[in-house]
């Protein structure tokens, strides 16, 4: 267990589930997750710039992130995000996310949902090889 503030405590294992969350929510996490300076985010403009404003977007925690070498940093989950950008492909990235945030995003997936999405994150390209590829002009336009 950890200790949380107002003397919550928190199991230190991660959830077996997948949230879906809206571009404004992916934002706002990436926004938390800067001020934190979490090693795991995305820049937010560059967010702004490639994600579709209108796409659902998918969190899969994936395991406990502690910064020893920064012990003020709290625990964070690391998760799998899958992400829909302008032209409608799917990539993948990561972003730490804080458990007590997690929690906040409501539960909207069924079983087989979550399973889809799951195999929908391990097939899909990386930020980095989807921005490669645009770079060298063999991806889709922006």
């Amino acid at each position: 267990m950890t200790d949380l503030p107002g003397g919550r405590q928190e199991p230190d294992a991660i959830p077996r589930t997948v949230r879906a969350v809206d571009t404004e929510r992916i934002l706002g996490l990436q926004q938390e997750a800067a001020a934190y300076r979490f090693s795991q985010r995305l820049p937010v403009d560059w967010l702004r710039e490639h994600l579709a404003a209108d796409a659902t977007h998918y969190l899969l925690p994936t395991l406990v992130q502690r910064l020893t070498h920064r012990p003020e940093t709290p625990r964070q989950w690391r998760c799998q995000l899958l992400m829909t950008v302008r032209s409608g492909e799917e990539i993948r990235g990561l972003l730490d996310v804080l458990p007590e945030t997690f929690a906040t995003i409501p539960e909207t997936l069924d079983g087989a949902a979550k399973k889809d999405v799951v195999s929908r994150i391990e097939r899909a390209v990386t930020v980095r090889d989807w921005m490669e590829r645009r770079l060298d002009g063999s991806g889709p336009p922006p």
